[in-house]
């Protein structure tokens, strides 16, 4: 059987919106700028993906969870440093008035969207915050932003989680959530937007031991992605050379996937020394200490690596790699189908009565219900069994079961396998079973 994967993102981005995985934001109004919803499908993908990090991170004992405010003190902002350095250099077109990072885009060519020589502006600093305003006095006294990363929301809960949970380092702290940055030059459908959702963990550690818990969180995270399903052939890590590093940390690596629009970062893995902590102490007055009772209660501040991965990148990884085209150009044998870790898939099974008679509609029925109790399934009597079979196929749905005339005489039902199209004989009370054993994970 042969196979092609994903050629052009427009193939997925036309898939996602006919099978109700990702629409355009404010499609009615025509659409806002890098700003996608989560269909049916999609947030049941969604949701899949951020439980397998979530267990993966904090389904130990030496790492717990949090879920932090994103309006935070703006002061918060100004230790991170974010206030006065978070920002890109901009660059804008004087003829169309089309803006560009300057970093990508070389001015002594013509503009990309006019073609207009020699139209662009000096380069100035455009920072990526959100400012809004809280409460009823509009000045600048009430100015707040929405976070653009999550990390900071674990570093000033640090000592309260230190203490309250009785953490001894090393030890970490994870959190998914919302952040926002006002992109100058967002797109690739859900790869660069403007709100996002960020899965982190900074791990604290005794400063002199961050590079082994580097190396450490290296091979955790790498393994996590194989885990779900992603071919190692698509993923490769990228080193932060000496020039490339933020100012706050001492080493840093990406793993990047190969997208059909090139290699992109999924995830950062970074040491990011005792700034965070240190600036915090500093523009708080409170002290952010650890005390270790191992080392004659020395006090100091940890040093931390972090593991921070995109939820939305990671997910777009995900639906690339499982993108398959099978006898492509066999009118047909051709079929497209989702190959996802049967963890990740948003319906696990599918129940099909073979035709549309209510002989078949009230038990094919009972056995949907049955199965809803311990799996997300689906009930499809729309159509042919062969296109229901192609339209599970394209969401990526395991298995298949279908309740047949025979099912009436002999209590049993035919499942098929999405990947191999094999089909088996089953027993009704063996089905659970069944899918136990295949869905194990």
């Amino acid at each position: 059987m042969s196979e092609s994967n994903l050629k052009d993102m427009s193939e997925l981005v036309s898939l996602c919106k006919r099978r109700g995985f990702i629409f355009q934001s404010s499609e009615v109004y025509g659409g806002l700028q890098s700003c996608w919803d989560y269909g049916p499908l999609g947030i049941e993908l969604k949701n899949n993906v951020k439980n397998s990090w979530w267990k993966a991170m904090t389904y130990r004992e030496d790492v717990v969870g949090i879920d932090a405010s994103i309006f935070m003190h703006p002061t918060v902002w100004k230790a991170s440093g974010h206030v006065d350095g978070f920002n890109d250099p901009m660059i804008d077109c004087k003829n169309c008035k089309e803006r560009y990072r300057e970093d990508q885009i070389d001015t002594a060519k013509p503009c990309q969207k006019c073609g207009e020589k020699d139209s662009f502006t000096e380069a100035r600093d455009f920072n990526l915050m959100f400012k809004t305003r809280m409460g009823p006095v509009e000045d600048s006294s009430s100015d707040v932003y929405l976070r653009p990363e999550t990390a900071q929301g674990i570093f000033v809960n640090f000592l309260n989680v230190q203490s309250t949970m009785r953490k001894k380092l090393p030890f970490g702290i994870s959190q998914i959530g919302k952040a926002f940055r006002n992109e100058i030059t967002p797109g690739n459908f859900i790869f660069r937007t403007r709100e996002f959702e960020q899965m982190e963990m900074q791990y604290f550690v005794k400063p002199g031991t961050q590079k082994e818990a580097m190396e450490e969180w290296k091979e955790i995270r790498w393994k996590w992605h194989l885990d779900n399903g992603l071919r190692s052939d698509m993923l490769r890590w990228e080193p932060h050379g000496p020039d490339d590093l933020a100012h706050y940390a001492d080493a840093a690596i990406d793993i990047e996937y190969k997208f059909p629009h090139g290699w992109g970062e999924i995830e950062g893995i970074h040491s990011r020394t005792d700034f965070d902590l240190t600036q915090h102490q500093q523009f708080s007055g409170k002290k952010l200490e650890y005390v270790d009772q191992a080392d004659n209660n020395k006090r100091y501040i940890p040093y931390v690596v972090e593991t921070s991965v995109g939820c939305d990148r990671s997910l777009l990884a995900i639906l690339c790699d499982a993108y398959r085209i099978e006898n492509e150009g066999d009118k047909e044998k051709e079929r497209v189908v989702l190959k996802f870790h049967p963890k990740l898939a948003p319906i696990k099974v599918a129940v099909l009565p073979l035709v549309k008679k209510e002989v078949l509609d009230a038990p094919a029925r009972k056995l949907f219900s049955d199965l809803q109790q311990d799996y997300k399934a689906e009930y499809d009597v729309s159509g042919s069994i062969g296109k229901r079979y192609r339209r599970q196929d394209e969401i990526g749905t395991p298995f298949c079961i279908t309740y047949d005339f025979d099912s009436l005489e002999d209590d049993s039902v035919t499942i098929r396998s999405r990947d191999t199209m094999a089909q088996e004989r089953i027993a009704i009370d063996q089905v659970k079973n069944y899918l136990l054993n295949k869905l194990k994970f």
